[in-house]
């Protein structure tokens, strides 16, 4: 799949020729990660770090908060390391640091080792230094102690000359083992992605991405297969949740479409390219696209602008909102539809009633016993949180990614009460 790159110098994305050369000067690096975020995860690369020329962290910290980044750029310590982990970096990117002394020392699962090289031999200091040894030696020497393996082939990087050759990336990843491959440089076409696929391997893109010649919905769809006649590829539709809202189809084109529109748009059997909600007024935000392991099938994760994601009007083509999903239902359509006598609206015009409202049901449930009266108690609390949430604009899915996030922390807190929150007995008190 297609692994989209923001390089930041001095607090702006850029694309470089060779490493040396800037070619592109492309300002905001949040503009970039929101269009490239939609692919699912991007590598953030702070070169002013690498080079020991500054630094960007507030910035790609920042980042890491809106999209999911593999973050690299002159982190050289395990501490370093660590940091990145904890400030939400799907992964961190090591490279002249990436020896088996400090990798043994953090979480493989999120580590990926750098190998820069020009015409086979590995290079380092920026890429100016040549080292002596092959790829082939990093890989064998690195592989039980990362999770994956970032080649750079420096003599192709920039150029927009397409790839290595595709024999010698299968070698690398047949020595890779079960460690997945990304391949950067030169890659510039959809047909590049696909091929790269094939062989197990990830392409890192930038500048193709950057000048245009390569789209991006074209780049995601392009290691896509089919078995139908008519070239569609099964579609599922889930809300920010995960929970399905309807199976469409999509085609390239309406791929390409709806990561250039970022919408809701997909493949009629009937009537052709579909923009959701068209005509209905029932669209979709596209959040993200992702890609099922044997490449047939789809997930658009989207964001509904209104309840109804069925053309019958229903909340989803499977019927109606059950569980959580009722209930932030019902509260859409109470802030849509006010009613001033209603109990929840009296709760948005009064703040402090609202609070007091979760203060008392967090501390029933506290103290709650038997199974129905922990079950209700905390259906009071959630209850009132989501209300809470509505207030300040937003819902459940907001708290779930923030929880997706603490699940990257590797530096593990006490998590001790608070002194206030004990009573002189003690016990914990509300």
């Amino acid at each position: 799949m297609i692994i989209p790159s923001i390089d930041i110098q001095g607090g702006r994305a850029v694309q470089l020729v060779g490493g040396r050369e800037l070619r592109i000067d492309g300002g905001d690096p949040f503009a970039w990660a929101e269009r490239f975020s939609i692919a699912g995860e991007i590598a953030v690369v702070d070169l002013d770090a690498a080079r020991g020329e500054g630094e960007n962290t507030a910035l790609i910290e920042s980042l890491c908060r809106v999209a999911r980044c593999r973050v690299g750029g002159g982190i050289r310590t395990v501490e370093a390391a660590r940091r990145w982990l904890d400030a939400g970096a799907t992964k961190v990117v090591l490279g002249t640091a990436a020896t088996p002394e400090i990798l043994s020392r953090l979480p493989r699962d999120r580590v990926i080792a750098a190998v820069d090289a020009i015409h086979g031999e590995v290079v380092d200091h920026g890429w100016t230094r040549k080292t002596g040894r092959s790829v082939q030696d990093q890989i064998a020497q690195l592989r039980e102690h990362v999770a994956g393996f970032l080649v750079t082939f420096v003599e192709r990087e920039g150029r927009m000359g397409g790839t290595a050759p595709l024999a010698a990336i299968e070698d690398l990843v047949q020595r890779a083992g079960s460690c997945r491959l990304t391949v950067a440089g030169g890659v510039t076409t959809p047909a590049e992605v696909a091929a790269l696929d094939r062989a197990g391997a990830d392409a890192q893109v930038g500048m193709a991405l950057y000048e245009g010649s390569l789209e991006l919905g074209a780049a995601l769809a392009a290691p896509l297969v089919t078995d139908r006649e008519d070239g569609l590829f099964p579609t599922v539709v889930t809300d920010l949740e995960g929970r399905a809202l309807s199976l469409c189809y999509s085609s390239v084109e309406s791929i390409s479409v709806a990561i250039r529109e970022r919408r809701g748009v997909y493949w009629s059997r009937r009537r052709g390219l579909w923009r959701k909600g068209e005509t209905s007024g029932d669209t979709q935000e596209l959040v993200r696209v992702d890609v099922d392991c044997d490449r047939d099938a789809l997930r658009f994760v989207v964001r509904p602008r209104t309840q109804a994601a069925c053309h019958t009007g229903s909340w989803s083509c499977f019927g109606t909102p059950t569980g959580l999903a009722a209930m932030e239902a019902a509260l859409t359509h109470r802030q849509n539809t006010p009613s001033p006598g209603s109990y929840t609206q009296r709760l948005w015009s009064d703040p402090s009633l609202l609070a007091a409202k979760i203060t008392e049901e967090a501390a029933e449930l506290a103290v709650a016993s038997t199974r129905d009266e922990v079950c209700a108690e905390a259906a009071d609390v959630l209850f009132f949180t989501a209300v809470r949430l509505r207030a300040a604009g937003l819902d459940l899915s907001d708290v779930a990614r923030e929880l997706e996030r603490r699940t990257l922390l590797v530096e593990r807190r006490p998590g001790d009460a608070k002194p206030n929150t004990q009573d002189s007995t003690g016990e914990e008190s509300a």
